[in-house]
């Protein structure tokens, strides 16, 4: 399939082997512009303040504050250009095209110095190994135009599915948001209770970390290019209650994965199945169920209809 049928293809395929030099090369441009919007961006809980968000046409970072101006810079993965846009009304673009990191590294750090953004990031990667430094790394270097779009379109489908559960949830949840460090879409729910610390073990990532990641109770899902042969949709708990990995989680297909402690859902289970969306609603209910029933969280409290006011409209 190419990018161009794929725009009418609400699931499109797009096979694992088929991109890995792209998309290992894409991970490390993405780490490269979410540690920029890291640099700037005051802490938030979770460390929700250096992810990246779902666009009509890629990835983008939304506003980054830099004193009294601001700047986002967004991967165009329809027009396939790196764009950077500051308050001021200065903008730089650079190609998305198959280069070395430490070029586009340097391009992007060049762009941000052109228009007074002076940035200063740890420029290695995080949660990789090994982890190249980022102006030292000549070994990723590939773009496929057609699978970075493919990957953006699968992104897109599951975001929208993932926002509708999410809106299901009045407790504390995070945005439907894109994590660079593990190349994943996610969105977590939490109980209002405090977690037992993280004991990390993350590559190339301070225990610290990953202890303010999961400092509170949580349920999380989300999706990766991993896990399956087109990716997969993925569900866990933390800390994870007994019998959680018994929990009957649907749809069929869906299944507990010991290899990465998390249930799983194939998303060429997804794409083929006769209705996508009910697919991974029910996977995405029934594991957050596994989480709510067996950790005993006060549901009526958390949760409500999200077509409560549709009456009043």
């Amino acid at each position: 399939m190419t990018a161009a049928n794929s725009a009418t293809t609400g699931w499109p395929s797009l096979r694992v082997a088929d991109w890995g030099p792209t998309r290992d090369t894409l991970h490390m441009w993405l780490q490269i512009v979410g540690k920029i919007r890291m640099a700037h961006a005051p802490l938030l809980n979770h460390w929700w303040q250096v992810t990246l968000y779902i666009s009509p046409r890629g990835l983008t970072t939304s506003t980054i504050p830099y004193g009294s101006r601001a700047f986002d810079i967004e991967f165009d993965f329809v027009g396939h250009q790196l764009l950077i846009r500051a308050s001021d009304g200065g903008s730089r673009a650079i190609a998305l095209e198959a280069m070395p990191v430490a070029l586009f590294f340097d391009r992007v750090m060049g762009a941000l110095s052109d228009l007074g953004l002076e940035t200063r990031i740890s420029a290695r990667p995080n949660e990789v190994d090994p982890a190249i430094p980022f102006a030292e790394d000549h070994t990723h270097a590939s773009y496929d135009p057609d699978a970075a779009q493919l990957f953006w379109r699968q992104l897109l489908q599951a975001a929208r599915v993932i926002g509708e559960f999410r809106s299901h949830f009045v407790g504390k949840v995070s945005p439907v948001h894109f994590w660079w460090g593990a190349m994943d879409l996610a969105c977590t729910r939490f109980s209002g209770r405090l977690a037992p610390a993280h004991p990390g073990g993350a590559p190339n990532c301070a225990d610290w970390v990953m202890v303010e990641g999961y400092s509170r109770e949580l349920s999380s899902c989300g999706f990766w290019p991993g896990g399956g042969a087109e990716g997969a949709f993925y569900a866990y708990a933390y800390p994870e209650p007994e019998g959680f990995r018994e929990y009957p989680v649907g749809p069929a297909e869906a299944y507990f994965s010991d290899e990465f402690g998390q249930f799983l859902l194939p998303y060429e289970a997804v794409r083929t199945a006769a209705d996508p969306d009910r697919a991974v609603s029910e996977f995405l209910r029934t594991s957050y169920e596994a989480a709510a029933e067996l950790g005993k969280w006060d549901r009526q409290a958390l949760e409500d209809d999200p077509h409560r006011l549709a009456g009043h409209r």
